[in-house]
């Protein structure tokens, strides 16, 4: 894989401009320092959070910049900015949820639009395309979107929105973001990528010709799993006026301890982010050699059906990964009762390791024939992976599965 977290350009001294630094360096660097400056009235190094819901204007609609907590705060403004900035891009949008900023993108369609999205999305994602926007005349159309040939094919005049996972959840597809932005572009549609298992840390899509990126900041941003938040990246000025729009019309914004805890989080995410890693790779590696597990699925094994292309467009694997035993579904729901360590529990992102079983969790919205179809089976367990010791996870997913099978 490149170094794509080596941003410089090939000088190594540092840079006259401390304030360019902060903002243009390395990722490490923008993590802790992108859209925050110390308080100029206190010096107070970290953001204050801005607890209140209206602004003193100097005049009839002569404000400072700010008139109302809806439409914007200066708690929110630094982390938009700092988000924006760890994704490579010019701006960005937070909301009260990933799901928030999920809606806020389909509020740019309208009855009648036509939206192409990968065959295991999300189960959030798929019933709110599904259940919600259908209902108001857009259509979709769920694909395997590592078969360019079939997302060209379900491209048509309407299509609007190309919608794509990578790596995918909770299947670990990894898809080709420039390839299918190209087939968006084609077609005059935009391209967003959902980022929040590889992270602005791991990949950016906005450098693979994406229109949009969309997080859940309740799971790595965040990192804690004490917030929940969404965000909208992009570099287009006319998209972002027009989410913006919706971000204010509609009001699922984020308050602003909310975005003071997910500022603390990306201040670490870095560090983080290498732990997860370094213990998805030992686990992934050992269940992958485990007599009683079927499949693996995690881009950083070398029999991973996309893994080259993983190591091309991503920095690393990420810290999630799924698996399959040899067995029963019932044996697969008892190894995600019998652990110690990791917690059954959804979401995912935080320092702790969390396990699940997606079909009766997380992607319970998905009819069960469309999950079996798109290869999510009852028993696949879906992991991620913390920052504990890595020893400690694989004795206890170990203890688990001998447990299961007895």
């Amino acid at each position: 894989m490149d170094d794509a977290h080596d941003t410089s350009d090939g000088d190594d001294e540092p840079r006259d401009d401390a304030h360019d630094t902060r903002e243009s360096g390395r990722i490490e660097t923008r993590a802790i320092h992108a859209g925050q400056e110390p308080d100029p009235e206190t010096g107070a190094l970290m953001t204050p959070i801005y607890a209140n819901s209206t602004y003193q204007q100097d005049g009839p609609g002569d404000h400072r910049g700010y008139e109302y907590s809806r439409t914007g705060n200066p708690t929110r403004t630094d982390l938009e900015a700092n988000l924006a900035s760890l994704e490579g891009g010019e701006f960005g949008r937070c909301f009260a949820s990933g799901m928030g900023g999920i809606n806020t993108v389909l509020n740019l369609l309208s009855a009648g639009d036509h939206v192409v999205a990968g065959d295991d999305v999300y189960g959030g994602t798929h019933r709110i395309f599904t259940q919600v926007y259908e209902e108001y005349d857009l259509e979709f159309d769920f694909v395997d979107t590592t078969d360019h040939d079939a997302v060209e094919d379900a491209m048509r005049d309407a299509t609007e929105l190309v919608w794509v996972e990578t790596p995918t959840n909770p299947l670990m597809r990894v898809n080709d973001i420039s390839a299918l932005a190209d087939v968006a572009h084609a077609n005059d549609a935009l391209c967003v990528v959902d980022n929040t298992f590889a992270t602005p840390y791991l990949q950016r899509p906005l450098e693979h010709g994406a229109d949009i990126v969309s997080h859940s900041l309740t799971k790595y941003l965040g990192g804690h799993s004490d917030v929940i938040g969404g965000a909208l990246v992009t570099d287009d000025p006319d998209l972002d006026e027009r989410l913006g729009f919706y971000q204010n019309s509609v009001g699922a914004t984020p308050g602003p301890f909310d975005c003071f805890l997910v500022l603390r989080g990306t201040k670490t995410l870095p560090v983080r982010m290498d732990r997860h890693c370094e213990n998805a790779r030992t686990l992934a590696e050992w269940l992958d050699d485990h007599d009683a597990v079927s499949e693996v699925f995690y881009p950083g094994l070398d029999s991973h059906p996309q893994h080259d292309l993983a190591a091309r467009q991503m920095d690393d694997f990420g810290g999630m990964l799924s698996f399959e035993l040899d067995g029963t579904l019932e044996q697969a729901s008892t190894v995600v009762e019998e652990t110690e360590v990791f917690t059954l529990a959804e979401s995912l992102g935080g320092v702790e390791s969390l396990i699940e079983q997606p079909a009766a969790m997380t992607h319970a919205a998905i009819p069960r024939e469309e999950r079996i179809a798109a290869g999510l089976t009852d028993g696949l367990i879906r992991v991620s992976v913390g920052i504990e010791h890595a020893d400690d996870l694989r004795a206890d997913l170990q203890q688990a599965i001998g447990t299961a099978l007895e």
